[in-house]
């Protein structure tokens, strides 16, 4: 079945976080990457709004989430994600390693789309998992060799791994 709704979401939710991860993609990066960064930014919340009006737009069609087992199961999933990943920034600041909080963030989000694939009987959420777990560790490697935040690479990444999912939202929406 298709959930409409549910690519519409896609768009406006997977739109708004890679926003948000363009945004904290601005601590310290290359200068000459700022206005690039900007620009994404920009893109991901005009994507984010599309993908908000055409929710409201389709707020009747089918959403997985409509059944009550999958709506439990997703917040359950979306609580332990923010309890793992609160703690585990709270330790990296205590540890002096703030530097790693982003990493560590774009790392437990992708963990918890491995969670969200049974929810939303969508398997190309495991490559959405496996995109944002390689961004995690590829910017603890790749920051100190570019002489940027470990942000700036994770949230490039990260921004740019779920625009490409906001896109595919849209087109999923398209091709119904």
């Amino acid at each position: 079945m298709d959930y409409i709704r549910d690519y519409t979401m896609y768009a406006a939710i997977f739109g708004w976080f890679s926003f948000c991860w363009f945004g904290w993609a601005q601590e310290r990066p290359k200068a000459s990457w700022r206005k690039y960064i900007g620009i994404a930014s920009g893109v991901a919340l005009l994507v984010c709004l599309l993908g908000v009006y055409l929710s409201i737009h389709n707020w009747n069609e089918p959403s997985v989430l409509s059944d009550n087992a999958s709506f439990k199961t997703y917040l359950i999933t979306v609580y332990i994600e923010f309890a793992v990943a609160g703690a585990g920034a709270f330790l990296l600041i205590r540890k002096k390693a703030k530097e790693h909080i982003a990493p560590w963030i774009a790392f437990i989000v992708g963990i918890h789309f491995i969670g969200l694939v049974s929810v939303f009987d969508d398997a190309s959420l495991y490559i959405l998992a496996v995109l944002l777990v390689a961004v995690s560790i590829l910017a603890v490697i790749a920051a100190p060799k570019l002489q940027v935040a470990s942000s700036a690479i994770t949230g490039i990444g990260s921004g740019t791994v779920l625009f490409g999912y906001a896109v595919l939202g849209l087109i999923r929406y398209l091709a119904v």
